[in-house]
């Protein structure tokens, strides 16, 4: 174990805080869920009760090899991506690259007309909320009294 303490670690292009456990430290990386970490720490054969400021440069080259090929590890249920539209193969996508694709996914529902991408365009809500007293842009009113 190596007993020099990193307060900050690098981990698939993301800074995370070296103080953290280490599943709780890779929720830091947008795509990985508590959940998912927990099965990273597994896989990597690391204590999930270590810090990540602990951890050798061995162990991290660990983590990160079970990131990038996370589809190997888990079942395709734990996958954010299932069925991709252009290769129809199951991935798991972390930080900007989920970024572009959902806002591939969206330019894509825009251009289609749907109903979803209708929404999307107006700027309305999309999942079926109630729109008539809440999701409101700009100034409120409240409630003006009546003259008399």
């Amino acid at each position: 174990m190596s007993t020099e303490f990193k307060p900050i670690v690098r981990i698939a292009g993301k800074d995370l805080d070296g103080a953290r456990k280490v599943a709780y430290a890779l929720t830091g990386i947008k795509g990985i869920n508590i959940r998912l970490a927990d099965v990273i720490v597994k896989k990597a054969e690391i204590s999930p009760d270590k810090r990540l400021g602990f951890l050798s440069e061995a162990e991290i080259k660990r983590i990160e090899d079970v990131i990038m090929h996370i589809a190997d590890h888990v079942p395709a249920w734990l996958l954010n991506r299932r069925k991709d539209l252009e290769t129809g193969k199951d991935l798991h996508l972390i930080s900007s690259d989920l970024d572009l694709k959902i806002k591939e996914d969206i330019e894509r529902e825009k251009a289609m007309k749907s109903w979803r991408g209708y929404r999307h365009a107006y700027g309305l809500k999309v999942r079926g909320q109630r729109t008539r007293t809440t999701g409101r842009k700009g100034r409120t009113v409240g409630v003006k009294k009546r003259r008399k």
